[in-house]
């Protein structure tokens, strides 16, 4: 409930109301878009420092306080009056997108639930919130329509507030304690969990896979419909067919749960982000018609959440959840950086080449994706010289020894 909500306030409304406040503040879309900008890289900028929180301390205080905050600005946003401001807010929201949005959300499912049932906790997370702009989208958009921009930030300010808040602060705990301890105090035996990771080269081909991938659904979300425009197809169909995006989402992750019972993960995850570079290649060719524009787009988008799925499971499984939150953090830095710049750079790219090199880049990033999810895959994880067996899956690996 809390990810839905927070992604369709923090998030998702912006887009909606982009041109209402351009207008009113008098600047062009391009000026008022560099405030989400600014927004989305403070939170990349503030990834690690909140997930060596979270392994720390959990996530109660942290996602409280910052529900608490994204309430307060999303208030002082419905208010602002300049470009400067917009940004100044905007930026505050950024740090409290950080500590309350998925990264932490997921840190604290993780650290909570055992191998068994993590998979499924983490799909309820990803799957609800996947409708978050279905929902949000719609509604900030009649909330505008009648009552204006600034009223509508009032309204998702108190709804935001009044549910998640207490959500936060009266059913996020600290994980229960596995039954075997680490032999160094657990500031120390985290911080060798974490050396260990960033020495592993899995974990550079796993960010590799990951950043390729988040280049890709962010140029396509922000490029399908001018595309589907330009081969054209009305306005109102190319941002229908672009709205399936969110709810294959979902479809795509209950997939994929369903297919790693009998295939493994790594292997199902590189053949959806292969089927996504042929389906990108291919609106080059069927987009010009609504059915096959239709059809590509569907292929495309089963593949559009699987990564927020497939991530915490992957590093879980590796690294245990002593420092899960920490090494996620580490991860999230590149992938929100492609998140905010790959756009720009295919907007760069389509003036040169047009769509189909823009087309062309978006396959060419899954194929890396699908590369790099499977390198090194069946290597050992690595287990530092000083810890100990954890809770989770890692724990019962045979080659978890220190001679492996």
């Amino acid at each position: 409930m809390t990810q839905t909500l927070g992604y369709g306030v923090l998030y998702y409304a912006f887009a909606v109301l982009l041109h209402p406040m351009a207008s009113s503040l008098d600047a062009s879309t391009a000026t008022v878009t560099g405030a989400l900008t600014a927004s989305i890289l403070t939170g990349a900028v503030l990834a690690v420092p909140v997930g060596r929180w979270l392994d720390r301390h959990g996530g109660r205080a942290l996602m409280t306080v910052g529900s608490l905050l994204a309430t307060g600005l999303v208030v002082a946003w419905s208010r602002v009056q300049s470009i400067a401001q917009l940004y100044a807010v905007l930026v505050g929201i950024g740090v409290t997108m950080a500590m309350v949005l998925y990264e932490p959300a997921l840190a604290v499912v993780v650290s909570w639930f055992d191998p068994q049932r993590r998979a499924r906790a983490v799909l309820g997370v990803i799957a609800v919130a996947g409708f978050a702009s279905t929902i949000f989208m719609p509604l900030t958009g009649v909330l505008a329509d009648r009552y204006g921009w600034r009223t509508t930030l009032l309204v998702l300010a108190g709804l935001y507030g009044a549910i998640s808040v207490p959500l936060h602060a009266l059913t996020v705990r600290k994980p229960p304690q596995p039954a075997a301890q680490p032999h160094l105090p657990a500031p120390q035996h985290r911080a060798v969990v974490v050396r260990a990771a960033i020495r592993d080269a899995r974990f550079w081909w796993l960010a590799a896979a990951f950043v390729a991938h988040s280049a890709a659904m962010a140029t396509m979300t922000v490029h399908l419909v001018g595309f589907l425009a330009h081969e054209g197809h009305p306005v109102t169909f190319a941002a229908t067919i672009a709205g399936l995006l969110g709810v294959l989402s979902v479809t795509g992750r209950l997939l994929l749960t369903g297919a790693q019972r009998r295939v493994r993960l790594t292997s199902v995850v590189a053949i959806v982000f292969t089927v996504q570079a042929a389906a990108a290649v291919a609106l080059l060719a069927a987009g010009g018609s609504r059915v096959g524009a239709a059809a590509a787009v569907v292929a495309f988008g089963i593949g559009f959440g699987v990564a927020s799925l497939a991530t915490p499971a992957l590093l879980a499984d590796r690294y245990g959840t002593t420092a899960y939150a920490t090494i996620a953090g580490i991860l999230a830095i590149p992938i929100t950086l492609a998140k905010a710049t790959a756009p720009l750079a295919a907007a760069g790219l389509h003036s040169v080449g047009g769509y189909p090199a823009v087309l062309l880049a978006i396959g060419t990033c899954c194929l890396i994706a699908a590369v790099g999810i499977l390198t090194r895959a069946a290597t050992p994880p690595p287990v530092p010289d000083s810890s100990a067996p954890e809770q989770g899956s890692d724990a019962r690996r045979p080659a978890m020894t220190r001679a492996g």
